[in-house]
């Protein structure tokens, strides 16, 4: 019984030290019909991605309905890229992104933007900031202050 344990572990940890496979890199590409087409019956008309033992990676690809979609990240984590689709009204939406350690942060035309803050907001977390309180994250409010700042012009 046990020699069966240590083969079947030693199977897992031989399994477990096997080199970082190379990158890959797979490419679809087919001829895309003139018109969107409906999305039950929506084909994948390109495709490519790259994957990195680094974690890095790089994705893109449409659909024939009008879907498009890309993203790169370089170390796996942090993340850009861009989306759009044809809405059934007929206009393309296309949302531009970067996922990091703020979160998901979209834009695009049709979002709604944060409206201005008002100064007694901003002053009040400056207050806090200049009294370096050590219950409050001073790199938090930092980036909270410009963000809100920013919405100023």
């Amino acid at each position: 019984m046990y020699k069966k344990l240590f083969i079947t572990c030693l199977v897992l940890a031989v399994s477990r030290a096997a080199p970082v496979e190379e990158p890959t890199e797979v490419r679809v590409s087919r001829d895309a019909p003139d018109a969107a087409g409906d999305d039950a019956s929506a084909t994948i008309v390109a495709q490519e991605q790259i994957i990195n033992g680094d974690g890095s990676y790089a994705y893109n690809f449409e659909t024939s309905n009008g879907i498009r979609a890309n993203q790169r990240s370089e170390n796996g984590i942090n993340a850009n890229g861009e989306y759009s689709y044809v809405a059934p009204d007929g206009v393309e939406y296309r949302v531009t992104y970067v996922a990091d350690e703020a979160g998901f942060q979209p834009m695009g035309a049709h979002l709604p933007v944060e409206p201005p803050a008002p100064e007694h907001v901003i002053k009040m977390l400056e207050d806090l900031r200049a009294a370096n309180n050590p219950e409050f994250d001073i790199a938090n409010l930092d980036a909270t202050i410009a963000r809100l700042k920013a919405t100023q012009g």
